[in-house]
């Protein structure tokens, strides 16, 4: 079974159309069948994960898997050790509580330029973190630097479980063959 990696740039649908003409998948990836496990937000970058199978779309995304995301995010100012604790703790959003959230700081990574740059502040610094959550709720990541006091400027998913962006530029994508069992319903549709 094939997987696909793709690094989706920033402003980009994590889908194949759009009627409104704003850039899509499909403008990157031409392989008929194939749909993202998940998704990526419109003003979020990195790993987006695609395949034909279904099965292991379910097992991806679902977050009864527990497949750990980690995200690499820029935020306005410098959290302290009790921001960051907050995090770890899990906080509370609009739509519930979190669960724990794994958090470090990060030295500024080396990454792709962004277009257009994030926005910069002369007396407001920035700082990296990174950061890994089991869930995936509407722009997670960002609402809970927010509640933290460190609005995210820039977000970039590093990795979904054990698959890992690596070397990949924006718009840049590669193929795995995955060895493993076939579903009963997936050898039926042989």
């Amino acid at each position: 079974m094939n997987l696909y990696l793709l690094h989706k740039p920033y402003r980009m649908l994590s889908q194949f159309t759009d009627r409104e003409g704003r850039p899509t998948l499909a403008d990157l990836i031409a392989i008929p069948g194939i749909y993202p496990a998940g998704r990526l937000d419109y003003d979020s970058e990195g790993l987006l994960l695609l395949t034909d199978d279904g099965d292991l779309i379910q097992r991806i995304a679902h977050p009864r898997y527990k497949q750990p995301k980690t995200y690499w995010v820029q935020v306005e100012g410098i959290p302290d050790a009790r921001a960051l604790d907050r995090l770890r703790d899990g906080l509370t959003l609009k739509d519930g509580p979190t669960r724990p959230a794994k958090v470090r700081r990060l030295e500024k990574p080396k990454v792709s330029p962004r277009q257009p740059p994030v926005r910069s502040r002369r007396h407001i610094p920035t700082s990296w973190l990174e950061l890994s959550i089991q869930e995936g709720r509407n722009r997670q990541v960002r609402r809970m630097t927010a509640a933290i006091g460190h609005p995210t400027l820039r977000l970039i998913r590093t990795a979904i479980g054990s698959w890992r962006l690596e070397n990949l530029a924006p718009g840049q994508w590669r193929r795995e063959v995955l060895h493993a069992p076939r579903s009963p319903s997936a050898r039926s549709k042989r």
